[in-house]
């Protein structure tokens, strides 16, 4: 719970400050049931005081020209038309740089030319409903960075972490994150060598939510960025089973056992053996097939390399993992539009 927008919402409403103070005290005691009334009383009566100062500040640092939509309404993290537009503008705004690959490109990872080679760098989100599941959630979202940077061509050399914690969430999330994060890491011989820990909106966010990210940076010579596709190009695609998302739809939906067929390290495993094969160099580009599908990817791809691409959906349906199909089929999700986590490679005919 946010306490402050709580607050913000309730004066904005025009509630009377004692009304706002006696049911945010209510609201505080709901989750914090060790404290006392009096304690609980002069934490929301600190809330409405901070709210009132920082309210209705002037000047360029303290305003927001508001676009009038929510995050929600627009998709934004749904990776729909609305989430696509969004990150069309945050390029605007970083506007050309001297990167190799920049986020104009939409690609899975950045990449800056060091000499002979190019530095890549990339960090994911965890997935925001595996909270209560730290472990889960560390170890899907460093698989899905590892993925995107072995996707763009390079050895992943280093890992970074950042996590949040409400305020009145367990430590052992953290650990129990970070164990996510480091059984990754160990299995594909990437150590975890910095992070921050935090916690969520400091005092202002009770209860015990956890949220973060993971970042990675490698190295790379033969670079497979999705601006190399080229008309005539051929795609492969593996079979998939999913990481964060399916994870979550089987944990919130009835099928905890599908859980199990997430927890693999084959996509990071092809990526090492094609690195080392001598087809290696004749392929275009790769990608992972993730949130938005390989409906969303495709989109991206032929956006970026301004050509059109054309699947036969009747040739994918069995390179989704059986138990996941079966799955997604009884939810009556399509399974183009969901993160598979798949590997695609663009190669020519």
């Amino acid at each position: 719970m946010d306490v402050e927008e709580f607050v913000r919402t309730r004066i904005a409403d025009g509630t009377n400050e004692e009304t706002i103070r006696h049911d945010l005290a209510d609201q505080i005691r709901c989750i914090k049931k060790t404290i006392s009334p009096s304690f609980a009383n002069a934490f929301a009566r600190a809330v409405i005081d901070e709210v009132k100062n920082s309210r209705n500040l002037t000047g360029d640092l303290f305003t927001l020209d508001a676009a009038g939509v929510k995050m929600g309404e627009f998709g934004v993290g749904s990776r729909g038309k609305g989430d696509f537009f969004a990150h069309r503008q945050i390029a605007r705004i970083i506007g050309k740089t001297s990167a190799s690959v920049g986020v104009d490109e939409m690609d899975d990872a950045g990449a800056v030319k060091v000499g002979d080679n190019y530095v890549i760098c990339t960090v994911d989100g965890m997935h925001s409903r595996l909270s209560d599941f730290p472990f889960l959630a560390g170890f899907h979202v460093t698989r899905a960075t590892l993925r995107d940077v072995y996707v763009m061509g390079a050895k992943p050399i280093m890992l970074f972490s950042d996590i949040h914690v409400a305020d009145d969430g367990d430590v052992a999330k953290i650990f129990d994150y970070t164990a996510g994060i480091t059984t990754v890491g160990e299995a594909m011989d990437v150590p975890l060598v910095t992070g921050s820990t935090l916690r969520i909106g400091g005092d202002m966010v009770l209860g015990n939510r956890l949220t973060g990210c993971v970042g990675a940076v490698g190295i790379a010579r033969h670079m497979t960025a999705r601006k190399a596709t080229t008309v005539g190009d051929v795609l492969l695609m593996t079979e998939g089973a999913g990481g964060g998302t399916i994870a979550t739809a089987g944990i919130y939906s009835g099928f905890p056992e599908v859980v199990e067929q997430t927890i693999n390290l084959n996509f990071l495993t092809t990526c090492e053996a094609l690195m080392k094969s001598p087809v290696f160099t004749g392929i275009h580009a790769m990608t992972d097939v993730t949130n938005g599908g390989l409906r969303g990817d495709i989109y991206e791809m032929a956006e970026t390399a301004k050509c059109r691409i054309v699947i036969d959906d009747a040739k994918i349906t069995s390179l989704v993992e059986p138990h996941v199909r079966a799955m997604l089929e009884k939810l009556q999700i399509d399974y183009l539009g969901v993160s598979l986590d798949a590997l695609l490679i663009v190669a020519p005919r």
